[in-house]
């Protein structure tokens, strides 16, 4: 006797890619940063979630440069952003003026750094310092 199953396709049309408390990873992708004053520091442009653990580590943010030519990436820890209703974005803990580029962790487009935990412990020294 030979049986058969049948698989369905998602309905996608009825998939819910945000609720109140949870929002998927590619609508997060586009979203604009702003600095802790209002000021639009730049777009995130991905996620990264940790593999063992299934936490968002950081939002890579393009920032810099003109109309996204130029730009590079600079991770922020996940925890030091806030959606902000009001700005229709993630708000950073810092004001522009408290970030320096050229000492933040950072990756040129086309790059991708070694995501060690070394890495990830700049990224998290640089934004959660005194300032």
């Amino acid at each position: 006797m030979t049986t058969s199953t049948q698989t369905r396709d998602p309905d996608t049309k009825n998939m819910k890619d945000e609720t109140r408390q949870m929002i998927a990873p590619d609508k997060v992708e586009g979203t604009p940063l702003y600095d802790q004053d209002g000021e639009k520091l730049g777009t995130v442009r991905k996620v990264m979630i940790g593999k063992r653990d299934g936490k968002v580590r950081c939002a890579v943010v393009g920032y810099g440069g003109m109309l996204g030519m130029g730009e590079d990436n600079y991770p922020v820890p996940w925890e030091s952003l806030e959606y902000d209703t009001e700005l229709g974005g993630y708000k950073l803990n810092r004001s522009r003026n408290e970030i320096d580029t050229s000492k933040a962790p950072s990756y040129k487009q086309g790059e991708e750094p070694n995501w060690s935990e070394d890495f990830d412990n700049s990224i998290r020294l640089y934004y959660m310092r005194a300032v």
